[in-house]
């Protein structure tokens, strides 16, 4: 049996402000920023540094697509959130058509 390792897992805290920043071609107090404004909010280690996930950066990328076409960051956390509640009434959705289909 093959061991899942944690970078194996898109939702695993593994990467630091630093690398981040490093990865997309950004400040790291940007990112900072975006977390402040709830945004994007990573997980912080036991020494309370944040830890990003591989599905965070991705949502940051996001972000930073959405800054530089003139959104603010309440803008692209109302998009966010928008998109989050489309996503579950998707699901919703999904689960009554397969009910239907099953009663």
């Amino acid at each position: 049996m093959m061991v899942r390792l944690p970078f194996d897992d898109e939702h695993a805290p593994l990467y630091s402000v630093g690398q981040v920043a490093d990865m997309l071609h950004v400040e790291q107090a940007f990112l900072r920023r975006l977390d402040e404004h709830d945004v994007v909010r990573p997980a912080r280690s036991s020494g309370g540094q944040r830890r990003y996930t591989r599905h965070e950066i991705g949502d940051l990328q996001n972000a930073i697509q959405l800054v530089g076409e003139g959104m603010t960051l309440a803008a692209v956390r109302r998009i966010f959130e928008l998109q989050h509640q489309v996503r579950e009434l998707q699901e919703e959705l999904a689960r009554e058509r397969a009910a239907r289909r099953e009663g």
